[in-house]
């Protein structure tokens, strides 16, 4: 019974961390879907062209969370997606902070400003999500033993 409580309590603490994750995602790929013309001053893209590349942008936001629907459904059954989810995360930092170097100091402000936002919006969904498959992977191996 206790294994069980600490299982379901662990399913529970996952799922809000997976679903606050989730949330703001999808959250945020439907304002790019939908008002696009939001962000296309910050990336420099104007007009019918760059409202269609920023709803795009939005689209793709809301693709790449497939992954994290499955896992907020049920985080220890769907640990792969999980797993997923928290890579996918991951290679959003890095790719990211790897962009922000190649943007000239001096220059583009507000470009780098809303990349630092991306930054800081995709490290706290990291975390987020690798606190919950550290607490799906304890759980997995309590009932393992």
């Amino acid at each position: 019974m206790t294994q069980y409580l600490s299982a379901k309590s662990s399913n529970l603490i996952a799922r809000i961390l997976i679903g606050l994750v989730f949330f703001v995602n999808i959250q945020a790929g439907f304002d790019f879907y939908f008002h696009p013309q939001k962000y296309s001053y910050a990336y420099e893209l104007i007009g019918a062209p760059g409202n269609i590349a920023i709803s795009g942008f939005g689209l793709l936001f809301i693709m790449w969370n497939i992954p994290y629907a499955f896992a907020l459904w049920s985080p220890i059954k769907h640990r792969i997606s999980l797993i997923q989810a928290v890579l996918m995360q991951l290679i959003g930092c890095i790719g990211e902070i790897a962009l922000i170097f190649r943007i000239p100091e001096d220059q583009f402000l507000l470009l780098r400003s809303s990349l630092l936002r991306f930054i800081l919006f995709d490290s706290v969904g990291f975390l987020l999500l690798a606190i919950a498959l550290l607490i799906v992977k304890n759980t997995r191996n309590i009932h393992q033993k």
